[in-house]
């Protein structure tokens, strides 16, 4: 009986001892598993994704502290910290973004300018340099551009505004977007108490050819090519230009509106209703006119104020060469 109990309790102690060994080499191996999850600075090598997974960090992403931070949005894009850092550099214009376009802290995201870079690319047809974006808002026609052959605007309507005229006539159309805009422009001039007349808008090419031959015929092609169009290249042609005067210098298109309250009242408040003077004082160089304080274009109400702010003619303005992205 004792020598059977002897055997017993060596038993037991054996495995006891196989047990401790068991739970000594099983914390050894954790121990590792562990370390193999932390950084060098002790901190877990691990963070918790946007669904609520545990996304294991590789050394290149997490090791110097950069990754998502510089703009690499290909690792680990679900977690939160990409997406904040992300953002951030979009809305600081501090980042990768600004770095790299050199535009000095402007985004992609900046709406005038990307609308600035479209209306840019406005291409011609050689040789005739035929616009091919007649319809846009921000077409370009001068003595170099000219409109398609036969064009007319497809939306013309009759803006509610006191004209100088009675009677009907073409010239009292505009584009549907352009006489709404020149609706409150006038609703406005009236609440400050200014006086003001449409005198021309929508002109056809058959109307031009009489105006510009008129106008050679009387006062000679160099002086006709400085105050009108040739067919085919006139503003008043896309429906988005008019000219504008007041009773009080008589509804003339002559320089001395400019100079009148009304005049400078349009030239303060034009841009608010979308519409800039198309062909300012001391810019005859760039745009080929004299100075017209009374013809003023729908540019559309985004746009125009940024052009009066950049001071440049809307040549300039759309130039590639001002645009930065």
């Amino acid at each position: 009986m004792k020598s059977g109990t002897g055997r017993q309790r060596r038993i037991v102690v054996l495995l006891s001892s196989l047990m401790i060994c068991g739970a000594l080499l099983a914390a050894c191996q954790n121990g590792s598993g562990s370390n193999d999850n932390q950084n060098a600075n002790g901190t877990p090598n691990t963070e918790q994704g946007a669904d609520g997974t545990t996304v294991h960090l590789t050394d290149e992403s997490g090791s110097d502290g950069k990754g998502n931070a510089e703009g690499d949005n290909t690792t680990n894009s679900g977690s939160d910290e990409g997406t904040d850092n992300g953002s951030d550099t979009a809305s600081t214009g501090e980042g990768q973004g600004s770095a790299d376009n050199g535009s000095g802290g402007a985004t992609t995201e900046d709406p005038l300018m990307e609308k600035r870079s479209i209306s840019a690319l406005q291409t011609t047809i050689d040789p005739q340099s035929v616009v091919t974006n007649a319809e846009a808002m921000t077409v370009i026609v001068n003595k170099q551009r000219s409109l398609p052959e036969g064009y007319e605007p497809s939306d013309l309507v009759e803006p509610d505004v006191p004209f100088s005229f009675e009677g009907p006539h073409e010239k009292r159309h505009m584009r549907k977007e352009a006489a709404e805009a020149l609706e409150k422009l006038f609703a406005g001039a009236k609440t400050d108490g200014i006086e003001l007349r449409a005198v021309s808008g929508y002109r056809s090419y058959k109307r031009q050819v009489s105006i510009y031959n008129n106008n050679v015929k009387t006062k000679g092609e160099e002086y006709a090519s400085r105050v009108s169009a040739v067919p085919g290249r006139s503003e008043h042609q896309t429906g988005l230009a008019i000219d504008v005067s007041s009773p009080s210098v008589g509804n003339v298109l002559e320089e001395v509106f400019g100079s009148s309250k009304e005049g400078k009242w349009l030239d303060e408040h034009a841009a608010e209703y979308g519409f800039i003077i198309r062909y300012p004082k001391g810019q005859e160089g760039k745009t080929g006119y004299v100075y017209e304080p009374w013809h003023i274009r729908y540019v559309g109400a985004d746009i125009a104020p940024d052009v009066v702010k950049s001071g440049l003619t809307l040549e300039d303005y759309f130039d590639e060469s001002n645009i930065k992205l």
